[in-house]
């Protein structure tokens, strides 16, 4: 029977030319981190690019993490594309 893995990770690479703004909304949830069975990294690749990395010790540690931080990334876009659009209007 094949080992499974001390830990598994997952890396999402979000393309959007709001990568910087949402990279200082989604910070502070870092912070809430601490005592969480899972890990998570942001970090910007290039202007244009928002890297997320997850790290679990198992599976489900990694899709509970998942869910939030696929969650939040999707909030934080769907906030920029009203705050923009609401600024169209003034």
């Amino acid at each position: 029977m094949p080992t499974m893995p001390d830990r598994h990770e997952a890396v999402f690479r979000f393309f959007t030319a709001r990568a910087a703004d949402h990279l200082a909304a989604l910070e502070p949830e870092l912070a809430g981190e601490e005592g969480m069975r899972s890990a998570a990294s942001l970090r910007l690749v290039g202007d244009d690019c928002l890297e997320l990395a997850v790290d679990a010790p198992d599976l489900p540690s990694l899709r509970a993490a998942l869910n939030m931080w696929l969650r939040l990334v999707r909030v934080a876009d769907e906030t920029a594309a009203l705050a923009e659009l609401s600024r169209s209007c003034e």
